[in-house]
């Protein structure tokens, strides 16, 4: 595990639950007290050289910032990568195409690319991954297995990580806000903060769960609730004067336009 932030920090703890025995795992960290703050916690060795970590590992995962992911490749070419077994890369780099890392790899080398979201550090993450062009069935669920420990898994071809940037990458950022405003919009109705955040904290959780758990859709289930002249249907109708689905769909569109644009200036 190349980076030991929060989302580096999400995976191990994620395998350790599943019981992947602490021996099997190591974390390349170069700030001694986050490095302090892993073993200790987590009882794994820790280390500040990639290429150290880098060699005999079945995967290689980088958990680091995209303006880190040069320095990192350039210590990984140390590490003699696929000479005497089948290794594989994992990015979980925001913007930095497959096809950067292969370059900087031997020949034939596979990656595989994930898009992971925040939930991932209470276990109700989701990632996404899209191989890189000699990533092979076996090893995609080899990296699908790793993921799993931290919420769910879904498969996409690589030119559509954009979207999945935009919609569950992102995602969680509109959720917040979205509580935010109702948050507020309760404290204006006459609520106390603490019991607005309440309310729409278990109203969301329970909505999720709700939808999850039915075989309706989100429309189906908007339908039920929303009755013909009530206060929903009355709610529903400001959200749709207000052109929330119009919002929506341009916020996703500028978010997906904007991952473009960082991956074509990774390149």
């Amino acid at each position: 595990m190349i980076g030991g932030g929060r989302i580096g920090e999400a995976l191990i703890a994620g395998l350790l639950e599943a019981g992947r025995p602490q021996k099997d795992l190591v974390v390349v960290e170069a700030q001694s007290e986050r490095a302090g703050q892993l073993a200790e916690r987590f009882g794994v060795r820790v280390t500040d050289s990639v290429t150290d970590a880098a060699i005999g590992a079945d995967l290689v995962v980088i958990a680091v910032k995209p303006a880190d992911v040069d320095s990192v490749m350039t210590a990984l070419g140390k590490a003699e990568l696929g000479e005497d077994r089948d290794q594989v890369l994992v990015s979980l780099a925001a913007g930095v195409p497959t096809t950067r890392l292969e370059g900087k790899l031997p020949a034939g080398f596979p990656v595989v690319r994930v898009m992971p979201n925040t939930p991932m550090l209470v276990g109700q993450g989701m990632s996404v991954i899209a191989p890189g062009r000699y990533a092979r069935a076996p090893q995609l669920e080899l990296v699908t297995d790793l993921l799993a420990t931290v919420g769910k898994v879904v498969t996409v071809a690589e030119s559509q990580m954009d979207a999945v940037t935009a919609v569950s990458g992102s995602g969680p950022a509109y959720f917040f806000l979205i509580v935010e405003a109702m948050v507020d919009a309760g404290v204006v109705l006459g609520l106390s903060r603490e019991v607005a955040t309440s309310l729409v904290l278990q109203t969301m959780i329970g909505s999720a769960a709700l939808l999850e758990g039915s075989d309706q859709s989100a429309v189906e289930l908007r339908a039920a609730v929303t009755s013909p002249a009530g206060t929903t249907a009355a709610a529903v109708r400001e959200l749709e004067r207000a052109g929330v689905r119009s919002m929506f769909m341009e916020a996703l569109d500028a978010a997906k336009r904007r991952s473009v644009e960082q991956g074509a200036s990774s390149e």
